[in-house]
Formats: C-alpha cells, structure tokens, sequence
C-alpha cells in the first residue's frame, strides 16, 4: 500500500472511532451553516509536526475547510506561538478537532523527543534510528514525525529487511544457520533485502562478519565491549547499538564509532506537545 493511502486509511480509522454515527453535541448546537475559525496555540516549547496530517483530517470531513500553515513542520516553536488557522464549516471543524490534535500533539511530541536525540550526536557521524515500538496502527504516523524532527527511520516492519534477533538464532541453531536461510530465501523469492544480525557478544559479532551481514546490532554492549566491535568490525558492515539507550547515555554510545543507534523511546513512550484549538465563529 502506498504511503498516502496508508495514511489515508488511518485517519479514516481514526475520525469514524470518535463520530461514530455523529457528532450529535455539534449537531445540536450549531447551525448547519455557521462559519468558524480556529487557531492552533501551542503551550510549550517543541518542534511542531503533523500540520499535513491535521490538514487531510479536516479536509476529509469537508473539502471547503482551509487551513493556513503559519509556522511549518520541523521548526521549533514556544508557548504562545500559533502554528497554523483553519477555517469553514463550523460543525466540520469540532467534529475534527480531536482527531486533528491527537495526531498533531502526539507527532509533534515524536518530532521534539527526535530533535533533542538528533543534536545529542550531531558532533559524531552516528544517526538515531527509531524502532517498532510505535503505537498499533499509527507506525507510518510515527515515522513520519520521526524523520520531521531529524532523525532517521530503521526498517518499517517485518517486511522490508531481515532481522535476526536472538530468538531466530535460537531456534535456527547459530547465526550462520540463519543468515544461510535468509540467502536462501531471497534466491527462492527472487528478492534482495539487507540482512542485520543481532548480536550480545564479540564472538557473535566474529560470526557475523564471518557471514558478511549488511548490518551488525551490538545488543546491550556496555561502552568498552563497543569500541572493541567497532574495531573488529572495521567498515566491513554497518554497526547500530541498541539497548540501554537514553539521553544519559547516547553520547559515549555515539562517540565509539557506531553508524545508527536505536531509540524506542522515540515514540512508544513520547510525551505529546501540548497544542489546543481556539475556534471562533464568523
């Protein structure tokens, strides 16, 4: 499925679990074609994110509704700043309202928490990636804002790049049985996909590179047991560290060498940007 359709069928998702059969407290109280506008005010200091999203929200429950982007995705805003107008149909417009702000504060929230990680190694060559901790049903949501706050996307599911994670190689019987089958695979697919091992130990690490993996993952390696990857591993593939990883400790993690390191916090924990919605009619 295409990106927009994907992103489409969410928020169509999202609208019909809030109006159900309809929004009967603006149905009630307001005039069928009563006019309003409304302002976005933002309440604490972030990177905004999502105003593409909240734009196709509202359009989708009326295509007159316009909404002017005054302060565009990806720059830092503070309390008091209104980041974009909206205006049209006034029932349209709060019967959208929070749909529009759950996906506006939540992507804004992902957008900041991925800024503030992403300048946290600016001074090295290592990129944060985020993870599929993302919330069931909202993973393109996520990653969208992921990428809009300046840091990167790792694989989007299960579909797109092989994982070999502890698990796997359990019950494959060693590292080198599993990436074999995973060659195998893609011979009989006829298909080509990079391969990452997962590994918890510099001897996992030697078989991997002896497996000529596209990527190697250092599981919870502590800083000196890094370098040492690092170096074994010597450009022969990519390296991202995971595990253990907070504002606290991603410094030195990036400073040992690494290309990419995991964050889950990215976006299965965020805390939303406070935003409101102040409407008034015309």
């Amino acid at each position: 499925m295409k990106q927009s359709e994907q992103i489409k069928q969410i928020i169509n998702l999202a609208l019909q679990e809030d109006i159900g059969s309809g929004d009967i407290t603006s149905l009630a109280t307001i005039k069928k074609n009563q006019i309003a506008i409304g302002k976005f005010l933002v309440k604490d200091n972030g990177v905004i994110a999502g105003l593409s999203i909240a734009k196709l929200v509202f359009r989708s429950l009326d295509k007159k509704i316009k909404l002017k982007v005054l302060i565009e995705d990806g720059f830092e805003v503070k309390p008091g700043d209104v980041v974009a107008e909206v205006s049209g149909n006034a029932r349209a417009i709060l019967s959208a309202e929070r749909t529009a702000l759950n996906f506006l504060q939540r992507m804004s929230g992902i957008a900041t928490a991925s800024s503030i990680y992403a300048k946290a190694v600016s001074h090295t060559k290592a990129k944060v990636i985020d993870t599929r901790k993302t919330a069931p049903g909202l993973r393109m949501i996520d990653k969208i804002a992921v990428k809009i706050g300046g840091c990167d996307n790792h694989r989007l599911g299960l579909y797109d790049m092989f994982l070999i994670k502890d698990n796997h190689i359990e019950i494959s019987g060693s590292i080198t049985k599993a990436v074999e089958a995973c060659r195998k695979f893609m011979r009989k697919k006829k298909k080509k996909f990079l391969i990452e091992v997962e590994t918890k130990n510099l001897d996992e690490v030697l078989e991997a590179l002896e497996c000529k993996a596209d990527m190697i993952m250092l599981d919870n390696f502590n800083i000196e047991e890094m370098r040492k990857a690092v170096e074994l591993i010597n450009g022969k593939c990519k390296v991202e560290a995971s595990g253990g990883v907070n504002l606290n400790t991603i410094k030195a993690i990036a400073e040992t060498g690494v290309d990419y390191i995991s964050v889950g916090g990215l976006t299965h924990s965020v805390k939303a940007l406070d935003i409101s919605l102040e409407i008034t009619p015309l």
